[in-house]
């Protein structure tokens, strides 16, 4: 250890090489490579900043989104070329030249990149993760603030609000999460004027799996994303809007009931799906008042979801807004709006943030497994101060 800490030049690190390695654990060099030539965005010729370097970069500026952009280039460049072999260098480069860089490689990359990283993690056997051998996964959206230029505005578009419109264009970001750990295991990026409904009509029939149980919220109900969801063999438990008709068909013994649901377009009602209705209410902790849900699924056999613990489990759809507020408030620290001027740079952005949220979730789950704990047990604030303690003077990531 001693002389490796010597071999190290004198600006790096060792907790640095530890925690942005973190990064390169996710996406190995070679999968980058792999990804930047099917995209055919392989760097052609030997520049300052390659294009494997670049990916990197886009993942750490999520973590270190305090420093300054030369800085986070420079610790990524460092950690390259040091543990490529070669003796870490100075590598100087002006905004201009990282932005035409980030240009160059595009969203695409990061796209697919993640497109491949993104996944569940839950043994079968792992705390917090798993209801009846079904992997307990949440489904919901929200936005982002993005630079306001003309381009992002032209592009995102901007929420109403009461007098005329927000501050800033949005972009609207889909997740589908797995409970148990907090991981994306697979995400859509959009403008704002896109619905979460037709967002995840596209991301879901190549993502869900006959072992997920699916929970999502009131917004997302429409019977043909119904159907689409269910037809991929996963089961499904979806709150749905208090003006849905659904008639009783057949009380079982849980209390739930069987209905059936139609398109609204189908005025003649000929073509449907039978589904389980549980209806129950929750106190408001804040008024007298009760809070009332109705909750389908096709899970038709009361003994094998009763009601009660389908409505207990509905609420740990809960645990996507929790990672939401990851992204925003605490991997972001103060800055409530992404850095990136285009559109193209943006997603790309928010693909990088997607990567390195997903490996500091891994990291915490890794950890919490090897103690036989529920990685909810653990402190994403806590994981991220580890990871980006003391401001990099340098970092490293592994080739």
């Amino acid at each position: 250890m001693a002389r490796t800490r010597k071999a190290l030049p004198t600006q790096v690190d060792i907790a640095h090489l530890i925690s942005a390695g973190m990064l390169a654990s996710v996406c190995p060099r070679a999968l980058i490579e792999q990804v930047l030539s099917d995209t055919g965005k392989a760097s052609q010729r030997e520049r300052l900043l390659p294009a494997p370097a670049v990916v990197y970069y886009v993942m750490a500026l999520a973590l270190w989104r305090e420093a300054p952009l030369e800085e986070v280039l420079r610790v990524v460049c460092e950690g390259l070329q040091w543990l490529g072999g070669g003796q870490a260098q100075a590598v100087q480069a002006s905004k201009s030249a990282i932005s035409q860089a980030r240009t160059r490689l595009g969203p695409e990359a990061l796209r697919q990149l993640a497109a491949r990283v993104l996944r569940p993690l839950a043994p079968p056997a792992a705390p917090g993760a798993w209801y009846r051998g079904l992997r307990v996964m949440a489904l919901d959206g929200s936005c982002m603030d993005v630079a306001d230029e003309h381009a992002n505005a032209k592009f995102f578009g901007y929420p109403s609000a009461s007098r005329g419109q927000t501050a800033f264009p949005q972009a609207r970001v889909l997740g589908l999460v797995e409970c148990g750990t907090h991981v994306v295991a697979a995400a859509q990026i959009a403008p704002y004027g896109h619905s979460e409904q037709a967002m995840a009509a596209t991301l879901l029939p190549a993502k869900l799996k006959a072992d997920m149980l699916v929970l999502a919220d009131r917004n997302f109900y429409g019977f043909k994303l119904w159907q689409t969801a269910h037809a991929s063999g996963a089961k499904l438990a979806w709150r749905i809007k208090s003006n849905l008709k659904v008639p009783i068909e057949q009380v079982l013994p849980d209390g739930s009931y069987l209905s059936t649901v139609f398109d609204s377009t189908d005025k003649r009602r000929s073509v449907g799906q039978v589904v389980r209705v549980v209806d129950y209410a929750l106190q408001n902790s804040a008024t007298p008042t009760q809070d009332n849900y109705r909750l389908i699924t096709n899970i038709l056999d009361p003994q094998a979801a009763p009601a009660l613990e389908l409505a207990a489990l509905y609420h740990e759809r809960w645990e996507i807004e929790g990672v939401f507020d990851e992204f925003k408030t605490h991997l972001r620290a103060n800055s409530t709006v992404l850095r990136s001027k285009t559109p193209e740079l943006v997603q790309q952005e928010l693909w990088g943030l997607l990567l390195a949220h997903f490996a500091i979730r891994q990291l915490m789950a890794q950890a919490a497994w090897a103690r036989e704990l529920d990685p909810d047990r653990l402190s994403f604030i806590h994981a991220v101060r580890v990871i980006k303690r003391k401001m990099p003077q340098a970092a490293a990531i592994p080739p």
